[in-house]
């Protein structure tokens, strides 16, 4: 009698397929934008002014939609399976995803100069597309130079700061219900959105770090 074996499923493996299904929702939540009236979600706080602006529009509606697709494109770039069975893939879908980051964190860095809450929101969103930009371009730079590992954890920085267009959607209603006003929840989360997630990219490195000299030194 053959028995088959149990899939042994484990809270790593169960965080990886949340991060997955978070990023592939909030990768097509931009689309609402273009449904919906001028009022619906982040709009809502924006004075009639800026939202006549044209080039605040055109910043806004860069981030949103090159944003979703970093966030969709990010994440299988982290699958063994894919790199190694299909690099020719894995570098054009890296490409997709650095041009998408560029334009997208540009576009937030500019209307982050605007962000509601005054400047403590504005610096939390301006440091985050430094961040995103600072962290894709050194990716990016050291895959050039052949340094795969150190390829590795910028990538994973990079990706930490695009994972910020999930965590804020987790965090606003949550610190807006609790303080019962939008505007000090939005200040708090301009920056709770990202500076966490380094601290777990971080920590993820660390890990792959410690397993991969535990390999070497077996």
């Amino acid at each position: 009698m053959v028995h088959n074996k149990p899939m042994k499923i484990t809270l790593r493996t169960l965080l990886w397929w949340l991060t997955i299904l978070l990023a592939a929702a909030i990768s097509l939540y931009p689309i609402t934008y273009f449904l919906f009236d001028r009022t619906f979600g982040l709009l809502g706080s924006k004075s009639p002014a800026l939202l006549a602006n044209t080039a605040w529009n055109i910043g806004f509606y860069g981030h949103i939609t090159l944003g979703g697709l970093a966030l969709a494109t990010g994440w299988p770039q982290f699958l063994q399976q894919l790199r190694q069975n299909r690099p020719a893939f894995h570098r054009l879908l890296g490409k997709v995803y650095m041009l998408a980051v560029m334009i997208s964190g540009l576009c937030g860095i500019y209307i982050g100069f605007h962000a509601t809450g005054g400047w403590i929101s504005a610096a939390g969103f301006i440091g985050l597309g430094l961040v995103w930009v600072g962290t894709t371009a050194s990716g990016y730079l050291a895959i050039r130079s052949g340094q795969v590992s150190l390829h590795e954890n910028w990538m994973i920085y990079s990706y930490a700061a695009c994972f910020a267009a999930v965590t804020l959607r987790i965090w606003l209603p949550i610190l807006t219900l609790v303080l019962a006003d939008f505007t000090p929840a939005y200040r708090i989360v301009a920056w709770l959105c990202w500076v966490p997630n380094l601290v777990v990219a971080y920590l993820l490195i660390r890990t792959k770090e410690h397993r991969q000299s535990k390999i070497i030194l077996d």
